[in-house]
């Protein structure tokens, strides 16, 4: 991992048992308030604990030091950690936090993404107080609105839980908690890479802890996660091949592992049943973008998918792609088999890395498609249990990733 590492430290930390952390790049408009609330969780549900709230930032030009020592944090102590100037990356603001959290020797780390609108002092209760009652891991567990989180719906989720056995919704959620147990752990790891200095550092945690053996529990945050709103069928930028080459390398790295677990378990879940019915605001997606991103992949990466798809799923594909827009599906289990294909291709180096990526987000664009339209008319709990079935495909189906990962 890079040593990077500038702090403003005013109070002069020198330990804390908890921690609450704030990535952020450019957050200056609103980092303010998830600050403020941190600050009161842990006055109100750990004042018995010493506690420091950090903001790990990536050399913002924008004020977000200046908003974050700004906010009303009723006399918690405040710690601000940067990247040096041009070093970016989500990833390297939590390998600065790692760092920190062992030199503070805290117990308990609680994260939340600067952009929360709909954080309260709850959610520092949710998220931190599993890791004083023997987890080590805790993952958000929130109503999103079904077209929010398309990655996770589509590949994260069936991918780990498939994969590793663990049933943990939101693998890439942004707001979690850790232990000072597991920051060690994670600076220890040989597996950091260019993309998990980026956006690949949330699945690289939650995968780690699972592999790792460390108690897991999901939080019921009893409140939808409202955020800075992002189209499936664009936003994706760097996000998607440094979120699925992430996987990618730790599916290589932990071959081993995965290939014993069959089936998949529940994770606790702490603090269900509060009774929230809130829902989520809702996302705009636009259908035309994700068929027109799907269709032009076609023209452009064919001869590459025919390079990493088995022949009867590169046909399947091409069946999809011809079909007309009213009756548009992309099956389940092609999908599974596809991502499999993929992974194995990954592993085999059949081609560049960053080319075998790029030539998934049509596909990707393809599938999110064909989940909005068979989901449009359902509740978010309907698309919920729409989104186990398919994970339950993706558990039926691991063999042929075993059969083929090598092969």
């Amino acid at each position: 991992m890079p040593e990077v590492h500038l702090e403003e430290n005013p109070q002069n930390i020198t330990s804390a048992q908890m921690v609450v952390a704030i990535p952020s790049y450019r957050e200056a408009e609103l980092i303010a308030y998830p600050t403020s609330q941190a600050a009161q969780g842990l006055k109100r549900f750990f004042g018995d604990k010493q506690g420091v709230i950090i903001n790990c930032d990536n050399n913002s030009d924008d004020g977000t030091k200046e908003a974050f020592f700004g906010a009303d944090t009723e006399d918690v102590p405040q710690i601000y950690l940067s990247t040096p100037p041009g070093v970016k990356g989500k990833g390297n603001n939590f390998n600065n936090l790692f760092r920190k959290v062992v030199e503070l020797g805290a117990e308990a780390v609680v994260v939340v993404d600067a952009d929360l609108k709909s954080i309260t002092p709850q959610w520092i209760k949710h998220l931190g107080e599993p890791l004083f009652n023997e987890f080590g891991y805790v993952a958000p567990l929130y109503v999103r609105h079904k077209y929010d989180g398309t990655i996770t719906n589509s590949i994260a989720y069936p991918l780990t839980r498939a994969l590793y056995g663990r049933r943990v919704r939101q693998p890439i959620g942004g707001d979690f908690g850790f232990s000072g147990e597991l920051a060690r752990i994670y600076l220890a790891s040989p597996t950091w890479t260019e993309s998990v200095s980026h956006f690949g550092i949330d699945i690289w945690m939650t995968t780690l802890a699972m592999n790792n053996n460390i108690p897991i529990c999901q939080a019921f945050m009893g409140r939808p996660k409202i955020h800075k709103p992002k189209d499936p069928g664009s936003d994706l930028g760097p996000m998607f091949s440094q979120v699925v080459g992430t996987i990618f390398d730790l599916m290589v790295q932990s071959a081993g592992y995965w290939m014993r677990v069959k089936w998949s378990k529940p994770t606790s879940i702490y603090g269900f049943g509060l009774g929230e019915v809130e829902m989520p605001p809702p996302v705009k997606v636009s259908q035309e973008k994700l068929a027109e991103n799907f269709r032009s992949g076609m023209g452009r990466y064919r001869e590459t998918w025919q390079q990493i798809l088995t022949e009867p799923i590169f046909a399947k594909v091409e069946e999809v792609a011809n079909l007309p827009a009213e009756q548009f599906d992309f099956p389940t289990q092609t999908w599974a088999k596809l991502l499999f294909d993929y992974a194995g291709a990954y592993n085999r180096k059949v081609m560049d890395s960053q080319q075998l990526l790029d030539s998934l987000i049509p596909l990707y664009f393809g599938k999110t498609l064909s989940y909005v339209r068979k989901t449009e008319r359902m509740s978010v709990q309907q698309a919920e249990d729409f989104i186990e079935n398919e994970c339950m495909v993706f558990e039926e189906t691991k063999p042929y990733l075993v059969d083929h990962w090598v092969a």
